[in-house]
């Protein structure tokens, strides 16, 4: 019996009508699924939300086991950045996945996000008609109190995390350092025409 795939409403979130699984039926009966194993079985990964040690930590299994099967990979984006040493080490990740990755844009990538999008392979990158990039220097935590010389730690801090990040963009996109760091001086935000234009994306594509 060929395998069937059936969609019920039972398996719905009531409140976007998004499938929490998918039934299959064959010849042994049927399956639950959940929709995130049947992406994954398939290539594909989402960063979606908060970039956090949870998630860096969770894509790197991913990844880890789909490089074990030398498995092309599509990574979807959809957040507004997060935590810098949790990027940095999907960065590192994404940089060192020796098989082919596709990027895209579905959204929104802001901040951190957006420097995992542009650290994608030259050529994979892609961008929703309607999906915005944004980057900007990293921000201060409100309520940042001390003595001076914390205050200073603090600030030097920052400076070394805005050099990694735009020296990043600046690899991925031509731009030399201080292109960057002068278009990261403020709330920078692109559509998807101006971002592949900067470089940080290569195409504008629907995903069917």
């Amino acid at each position: 019996m060929e395998k069937q795939l059936i969609l019920n409403g039972d398996y719905y979130d009531s409140n976007c009508m998004l499938p929490h699984s998918s039934i299959y039926e064959d010849s042994d009966g049927t399956k639950e699924f959940a929709l995130n194993t049947i992406h994954f079985a398939d290539g594909i990964l989402f960063i979606n939300g908060m970039i956090n040690t949870d998630m860096s930590l969770k894509f790197v299994s991913c990844m880890l086991k789909l490089s074990k099967e030398r498995r092309k990979t599509q990574i979807f984006i959809d957040s507004d950045g997060g935590e810098v040493n949790a990027g940095m080490v999907m960065y590192d990740t994404i940089q060192s996945f020796k098989y082919e990755i596709e990027m895209f844009c579905i959204g929104r990538a802001s901040s951190m996000a957006a420097v995992l999008l542009a650290g994608g392979q030259k050529g994979r990158r892609y961008i929703l008609p309607h999906s915005k990039v944004i980057i900007h220097e990293p921000l201060i935590a409100s309520g940042i109190s001390g003595s001076a010389s914390s205050i200073e730690k603090t600030a030097q801090r920052i400076l070394e995390v805005r050099n990694i990040t735009n020296g990043i963009l600046a690899k991925h996109t031509g731009h030399t350092l201080e292109e960057i760091n002068k278009a990261t001086e403020f709330e920078n935000e692109m559509t998807a025409e101006q971002a592949v234009e900067f470089g940080i994306c290569d195409e504008i594509r629907y995903l069917f």
